[in-house]
């Protein structure tokens, strides 16, 4: 299976992105705001469609909106591996998009270590945490500890 063309684009409207004059530029993660490049980058440096910037990578001119969605592409591949190593049940299309949507976001370890995986692949598994796959997925809408009001927004559209 592979993301379907409705999943990048409800990923691409879930991730956001920020752009000046057309161009897709560096911002924080975690507020959307846009980051001055000339200045060092912060953890959390983000450019096109959630593509955390790595130490080795420049995109102080900032990038086109095909090389945001090559970004996505690529930064999508691990997702996708980790959705087909941790599931072993068939998923529908809109099933295996919102799982490599929420793996995405929460990253590839997170998924695999998670609650959701469990309630997924083992039909008898039961959580006193989370009663049920809703709630463990749900769950996922921390960051840094805090509730995100984004976050929830986030969970109730791949669920």
């Amino acid at each position: 299976m592979k993301i379907s063309n409705n999943g990048i684009r409800v990923i691409k409207h879930l991730e956001g992105c920020v752009k000046t004059n057309d161009k897709h530029v560096i911002y924080d993660d975690q507020s959307g705001t846009h980051i001055d490049p000339t200045q060092p980058l912060p953890i959390g440096a983000t450019i096109g469609y959630g593509h955390l910037i790595k130490p080795n990578e420049n995109f102080r001119n900032g990038i086109t909106e095909q090389q945001a969605t090559e970004l996505l592409y690529k930064d999508l591949s691990v997702a996708e591996r980790a959705v087909h190593k941790n599931i072993h049940v068939p998923l529908t299309q809109n099933q295996y998009d919102a799982l490599v949507s929420l793996t995405y976001n929460i990253g590839e370890k997170n998924f695999a270590d998670s609650t959701v995986v469990k309630y997924i692949n083992i039909p008898t598994f039961h959580s006193t945490k989370y009663p049920n796959l809703e709630s463990a997925w749900k769950a996922w809408n921390r960051s840094q500890g805090h509730i995100m009001s984004g976050l929830n927004k986030r969970r109730a559209t791949e669920w």
